[in-house]
Formats: C-alpha cells, structure tokens, sequence
C-alpha cells in the first residue's frame, strides 16, 4: 500500500461507524485524591516565624528572580488591624502580594462578591496551578473566596487563614464552599479542599464578645452529639469563654479548641463529599438556614444554630433521649454561652417550611440528628408538627422560667 492509498484508507476508517450497533457504553473510573493540612500555628505574624510563607510557597518556582507572586483576599475589619502586619511579613519573606479587600459581612456572601474576587484573580495574572490565593477573614470571606477558587479556571490553589473563632473551628477547616442565592442560604457552591489551613488563636482577641458566642455555638454542637468531655468543660469555663480567653494559653481554653477541630476533621474526612446525608455535624442545622436569612433582628449563623439547637435538645427531651437534668443543662449551656434559644420569627410556621427545604436537601428524608445523651447521636425521620409545637412552647415555658415568670 502507497502512502496515497495508506491516507485514504485512513480516512474512509474515520468515517466509518464504530459498531453497527446504536448501544455502545464506556464506563469510565477514576478517583480523586484529596490532601490538606489543618495546622494550628500562634503568632503567625512574627517574621521570624516561616510556617505562614512555607504555605505560601508550596508551589512558587524555585528558580524565579523575582517575588512568588500570591494573591491576598482579606476582610475589610481585619485588614484595619492587621494589614500592615500582613505586608511587613511578606515583604519580609519575598513575596510580590497583589491585595483585594472586600467586607466579610453575611449580606455580601452573594454572586457579586465572588466575582469580584474572581476579576482580582484575573487582573493579579495568576497561573492556573503555581500561584495561589490566600483567604484571610471569617467563615464568609473564606466561603466565598474558596467558591471563586473553584471556578476559576476550573480550579486554582488557595490557602485559608480563618480569623473569627467560627471560621478556626467549624467554616475554615472543611471543603465545602458556598454563596447565598434568592432566599436561600448556601444555595450555590462546590466541594473544593484549599492547600492548607493555618489557625492562629491570637486573632481572637481583636472579636467582640459576641463573635466570640458565634463561634462557641458551633462548638456546643460539636459536644451534644459527639463530646462528652467537651460538653463538661464547656460547663466549666462558660462564665471564661472570652476574646481574651481564646486567644491566651490556658489550658482548658487549648483543649475546647483541639477537641472541636479534631472532632469536626474526624466526622468530615470519611465523608468530604456528603454521599452519606444522616450528619452528626447537620446538628443545628436544619431550622436555622432558614431563620437566619429571614430573622429581624439579623442573627449571626451560630445565633441561628443555638436556637436550633435548643429546639433539638428539646425534642430528644419529648423522645426519651435527654433526661430532665440533661435538657436542663444544655439549654442553660447555650444561654450561658451568651447565645439565644428563641427569636421572634422562630415560629411553627418557619418551622414546616424549613423542614421542607431541609427535605429536599437531604434527598428525601428529614435525617434530623438528636443527641442520644449527651456526647452521642441518632437520626429521626418522623418529626411531626406536634412535636414542634410542643418543642416551641416547652422552650417558651422554659425562658419564662428562668426570668421568674409563671409559666402558662
């Protein structure tokens, strides 16, 4: 066969079909390895300490004459108190830092922000894989700098520096991102692991009290259904749980911290992607999306949390699975907390149409964790309205009490 004859023949193979048959299949496998550090680092603004530039250099080229280039996405309030320390440092360690700072609020976890992040990504010329993005704020800022990470050219590295006690312990340790969209909370958004994340306590003392309860809400859940031990020194320290508290070396203040991120990293690694929906980590978490968007008053999402929590402890109560005593105990924790267990628009109503959200985000099923005594977990898929209703005025009746009111 001539070389004329080979590039028709080639040719007349291409077109041909592949198969007389219409019914091919390919299956097609493939994994997806996942790897990141969760590093607990103090003072990572000293310039003599490198575990900050170390993270940030894990994909800067060896041989470049000039800074690694990095993008910094930062907090409007942190970077008041911070920024110029962030700049001193990494002009210290060599890096060429293009900055973007937008605010961190609740109300700008939207679409707009994460393009607006995703424009600094493009104006900063960042390679696709060797030069990250560094997210320094709160669980709102690094949600929605993770979420334009992922989507940015289908994905590019970016590091999270949490600075609020919600994003160390609970929002900046995971993978999943997300944005609000319509009236719904984390409606859009993606499983996407940043490189690492660097948790330095001694941010903690520039938040206001009430951050401070924010963050603890999610650490109360984290005790109900896994921690027993938590819970009791949670008991212990609740009139200590302060700025200054977290951000110093106490002991019992270290240990809440290490327990609530080993317990969180524990219950997500076997589960990143959520194949399996019943998620002791969903506790809180049913009613309160969607009375955190609609509460006026506006409450911060661990507001929301513990008075979906104090809901949940009450229908464990109402099933047998919290004893009097220990009803008691956690609905006084989460007050003592400086958190609420009520709100206005906390009403039956919110109630069934949450749950229906809550429904259709769990494929079907309510899977509504209870804590089975404290420190363990069940699911329930039967929760009735008058179960609710019951839980709602058990809660009511509760408050009355603790103000010296008669209950009715």
């Amino acid at each position: 066969m001539n070389a004329d004859q080979q590039v028709t023949h080639t040719l007349n193979f291409r077109r041909a079909p592949l198969a007389k048959r219409t019914d091919l299949t390919w299956n097609m496998y493939a994994t997806q390895e996942v790897e990141y550090q969760v590093s607990i680092v103090r003072d990572i603004l000293d310039i003599k300490n490198p575990s900050l530039a170390r993270a940030c250099s894990k994909y800067a080229d060896k041989n470049a004459k000039s800074g690694i280039k990095r993008l910094v996405v930062i907090d409007k309030k942190v970077d008041e108190i911070y920024g110029e320390k962030f700049k001193a440092y990494f002009a210290h360690w060599n890096f060429d830092i293009r900055w973007k700072v937008i605010s961190g609020d609740e109300i700008n976890k939207n679409v707009e922000s994460t393009i607006q992040v995703a424009e600094a990504m493009a104006e900063a010329g960042l390679l696709r894989r060797g030069e990250v993005v560094i997210g320094i704020g709160g669980g709102v800022l690094l949600d929605v700098v993770g979420f334009a990470a992922s989507l940015y050219r289908r994905g590019i590295p970016y590091l999270r520096i949490p600075t609020t006690l919600m994003g160390q312990i609970d929002a900046g340790i995971g993978i999943k991102t997300g944005i609000n969209h319509g009236e719904h909370k984390n409606r859009l958004g993606t499983y996407f692991a940043p490189a690492s994340a660097l948790i330095d306590p001694s941010f903690l003392k520039s938040l206001s009290q009430r951050h401070i309860s924010n963050g603890v809400a999610e650490i109360i859940k984290m005790a109900l259904i896994k921690d027993k031990h938590l819970f009791e020194l949670l008991e212990m320290m609740s009139s200590h749980l302060t700025p200054e508290a977290f951000s110093s070396e106490d002991c019992a203040i270290k240990e809440i911290i290490t327990r609530s991120i080993a317990g969180m990293l524990a219950e997500l690694e076997p589960n990143l992607w959520e194949a399996e929906l019943a998620r002791c980590v969903d506790y809180g978490h049913t009613f309160s999306p969607s009375l955190e968007l609609l509460a006026n008053p506006v409450l911060l999402h661990g507001e929301a949390v513990a008075i979906d929590m104090a809901l949940c402890v009450v229908l464990a109560h109402g099933r047998g699975l919290l004893s009097a005593e220990e009803t008691e105990r956690a609905i006084s924790l989460i007050q003592k907390s400086g958190l609420p267990v009520s709100h206005p628009v906390f009403n039956l109503a919110l109630l069934e149409e949450a749950l229906i959200d809550t429904i259709k985000h769990r494929d079907g099923l309510q899977r509504i964790p209870l804590s089975d005594g404290i420190g363990n977990v069940v699911f329930a898929n039967d929760i009735a309205q008058d179960e609710l209703a019951a839980a709602l005025a058990f809660l009511g009746n509760f408050e009355k009490s603790v103000r010296g009111e008669v209950a009715a």
